[in-house]
């Protein structure tokens, strides 16, 4: 299948990319069929020298059945040799990686109580709610708590540990 995609060149910390034609099991900076344009961005958005584009070539290649990729197709949506792309949907776009598992686990739960629960009236799902919020508050200090002991074992295992050398040394 055919690619209409970027292949990176430029040296460390300044990527230049150079739009290709490529077979789609090539690899991404190897063997290419044309080139097409360039793309820089490290240049601001405004200049003209920022994307360069051979248009006569690229459109060929569409009509050849060329499949572009979602960054050339934002590209070329943007000097309207195609249609725009629509925008993809990722709200956990913004969360760090760690929160992100925390989040899915958290809702997966609440996705079962749904699917398992009859359907009721919203006023009824509304207390429930509520409780839930006053129960989570209650769980959190005992989690405090168990970490402020945590501590305290650790020292006497510590403690343990340095008696042990002072008795060898007594024989």
């Amino acid at each position: 299948m055919l690619k209409l995609r970027l292949s990176m060149g430029g040296t460390k910390k300044r990527p230049v990319y150079k739009i290709v034609v490529a077979d789609s099991k090539f690899p991404r900076d190897g063997r290419f069929i044309e080139k097409l344009g360039f793309f820089n961005p490290l240049l601001p958005k405004e200049k003209k020298e920022r994307i360069g584009l051979q248009t006569d070539r690229i459109k060929y290649w569409l009509s050849q059945g060329a499949q572009p990729t979602t960054r050339v197709a934002r590209l070329l949506g943007e000097h309207e040799l195609i249609p725009m792309p629509a925008k993809g949907n990722n709200p956990m776009k913004a969360v760090p990686k760690k929160d992100r598992k925390k989040e899915a686990n958290e809702e997966s739960p609440k996705e079962g109580q749904k699917a398992d629960a009859p359907k009721e009236a919203p006023k009824a799902e509304a207390p429930k709610a509520e409780e839930k919020k006053v129960d989570a508050p209650k769980e959190a200090p005992k989690a405090e708590e168990k970490k402020v002991d945590a501590p305290k074992e650790a020292p006497k295992a510590e403690e343990k540990k340095a008696e042990a050398p002072k008795a060898e040394e007594k024989k």
